[in-house]
C-alpha cells in the first residue's frame, strides 16, 4: 500500500467518524435511581436532554435524597452515553485503538 492510499483510507475513515459523532448526538440514553423514581436522558454527545422526577419524590420535601437520586441518575446516563460513544466507534475501526478516534 502506498502513502497516498494510506491518506486517502485516513481521510475516509474520519469522514465516517464524523458522521458517527453527528448521528450519536441524536442517539438516547436512559438512567434510572430510587426505582425509576428519577429518570435521566442523555445523548450520545453527552448532553442532558431529560430530567423526569416522581411527584411522590418531589413532594416527601426531601432535598438531600432528591439531589442524591438526581445526581446518580445523571452519572448514570452520562456513562451509558460514553459507553455507546465507545461501542459504536470500535464498530467503526474493527475494535483497533486508533488515536483521536
Amino acid at each position: 500500500m502506498n502513502m497516498n492510499q494510506l491518506m486517502k483510507q485516513a481521510q475516509q475513515m474520519q469522514a465516517r467518524f464524523a458522521k458517527l459523532q453527528e448521528e450519536l448526538k441524536s442517539r438516547t440514553v436512559e438512567a434510572q435511581s430510587g426505582g425509576g423514581a428519577v429518570k435521566v436522558t442523555a445523548t450520545g454527545g453527552k448532553e442532558i436532554k431529560e430530567i423526569v422526577i416522581d411527584k411522590e419524590l418531589i413532594s416527601s420535601g426531601d432535598a438531600d435524597m432528591l439531589q442524591d437520586l438526581v445526581l446518580a441518575a445523571v452519572n448514570e446516563a452520562l456513562n451509558r452515553a460514553q459507553e455507546m460513544v465507545e461501542e459504536e466507534t470500535k464498530k467503526l475501526t474493527g475494535g483497533m485503538n486508533i488515536p483521536g478516534f
